[in-house]
């Protein structure tokens, strides 16, 4: 396991940030790591970055302990904190020429000029940091969260303040990183975790409420079922209540209906059976898939 956590607890003062959570993240796993403000996502990633100790529990990153080997735990990751603290007085070469440094890497020219070319930092290579833009910002650390080549990569909320075309980029940017790599993410985008990840942890309170891939996460909700349909002619709301399952009906316009349930059951195959015995041609009928956000709201409030 490139990471393993067993019975984590964190306290600050009598607040638990974190409450005896577990969990395990295989190689090349992509993980959401999701929750409301406030409920230990940065906590849990300081702890496994070795930022900060935690008050009991076990957490180990690539069968490194945080405690007993913390040298080991930071050459195995690379880490881009919530608030990517740079120095912006410093060229991008420059910078990631002096990270490497750090991690007295022997090819550090070569390293950089492979990282500025993954990130896609090459137009602007030649710049001060202060001078870029926050998707760039970005770009750069990640560069340097990479260029040691640690076998696991701890983002923090990496695209938070983006604009609508870095966020597409960045997204891109990971998903190509989590082919070689495992990557573990906070954020509070829910398309973005939905387009990125293996798996997902939904953290409230300190708990963990939810550890799934993400479609099992869609199947597993208890966030009601709606079916759009239309028929080729219009059909009594009565009789469309009657059908098994269906809790509520709201009529759209013309033909078109939307059907409620709170049923685990495929509501459309009890509206295809109603409208062969009523004798109905049905021109739609689609299922609206529950998004994350809806699952997140239902685990989170």
């Amino acid at each position: 396991m490139s990471v393993k956590v067993s019975n984590l607890t964190k306290l600050y003062g009598q607040q638990k940030a974190l409450d005896n959570v577990s969990f395990e993240l295989k190689s090349g796993e992509i993980l959401g790591f999701l929750g409301p403000n406030g409920a230990g996502k940065s906590t849990m990633m300081k702890i496994l970055t070795c930022y900060i100790p935690q008050t009991a529990g076990k957490a180990e990153v690539c069968g490194f302990d945080v405690n007993e080997n913390p040298i080991e735990v930071r050459r195995n990751i690379g880490y881009l904190p919530e608030h990517n603290p740079l120095y912006l007085d410093m060229y991008v070469r420059e910078y990631l020429e002096f990270v490497g440094g750090l991690f007295k890497l022997k090819n550090i020219k070569e390293r950089v000029n492979e990282m500025i070319e993954i990130t896609g930092l090459t137009p602007e290579r030649h710049k001060l940091i202060g001078a870029l833009s926050k998707g760039y910002r970005q770009r750069v650390g990640i560069a340097q969260a990479l260029i040691h080549n640690p076998p696991v990569l701890i983002l923090d909320e990496p695209t938070s303040g983006l604009d609508p075309n870095q966020l597409v980029e960045i997204r891109q940017l990971i998903k190509n990183i989590g082919k070689e790599k495992t990557v573990m993410f906070s954020s509070h985008i829910m398309q973005e975790v939905e387009a990125i990840s293996d798996r997902v942890i939904i953290i409230n309170k300190g708990k963990i409420v939810a550890d799934k891939k993400a479609s099992e996460l869609q199947s597993s909700s208890k966030a009601q079922q709606i079916i759009t349909v239309e028929f080729d002619k219009p059909v009594d709301e009565k009789l469309l209540r009657k059908i098994v399952g269906v809790e509520n009906v709201v009529a759209e316009n013309n033909n078109l209906y939307k059907l409620y349930s709170s049923s685990q059951n495929d509501l459309r195959a009890s509206v295809s059976q109603f409208a062969q015995q009523q004798q109905l041609l049905i021109l739609t009928l689609q299922k609206e898939e529950q998004k994350l956000e809806t699952i997140f709201r239902e685990l989170t409030q």
